[in-house]
């Protein structure tokens, strides 16, 4: 079978960078498979539409821009807070911090500047902005069954059992 756009159980080998640079950013492989069902946007948009109509075992190396990964920077996310607010922290420029978003989820923030009164952050993603290379290979695809398309997992409900994988069961 190969990957559709709605309702595949993926799972993937990737490595990515941005384009343009040698360093990888980020990669799974020679660890377990990065495991998703289509159309329930789990990986960006962009990865996932250059995959449909892959097979298992099949490579290819896919440029995603900016608007089909994680956005263009958004001028407004970046903030300046009080510095009293990160009484506990030692701040260093370029260091990322994590918080929760307004609906629980977690964000990550990269402080971009400070002084005695303002820490001056960027809520924007670290990869916003950024075209992005990715090498993927289809490692194992198929049909995902009426209980995985329900609860949003490849291989039914929650592996966890306690919603740790932010599905919350």
């Amino acid at each position: 079978m190969s990957v559709t756009a709605q309702n595949s159980i993926v799972s993937i080998e990737y490595e990515v960078k941005e384009n343009g640079t040698t360093e990888i950013l980020d990669s799974n492989i020679g660890q377990a498979g990065l495991d998703f069902i289509t159309g329930k946007s789990q990986v960006i948009i962009g990865l996932e539409e250059a995959m449909v109509g892959m097979n298992a075992g099949e490579s290819k190396e896919v440029v995603i821009p900016p608007e089909k990964a994680y956005g263009q920077k958004d001028p407004e996310g970046v903030q300046s807070l009080p510095i009293e607010q990160f009484a506990e922290v030692e701040l260093k420029e370029g260091m990322s911090l994590y918080g929760q978003g307004e609906q629980g989820e977690t964000i990550q923030v990269v402080v971009k500047s400070f002084d005695d009164n303002m820490v001056e952050l960027d809520f924007n993603h670290p990869l916003a902005g950024k075209e992005l290379v990715f090498n993927v290979k289809v490692l194992e695809c198929r049909e995902a069954t009426a209980e995985e398309i329900a609860d949003g997992h490849a291989g039914g409900s929650c592996e966890s059992g306690e919603g740790s994988c932010g599905c919350g069961h």
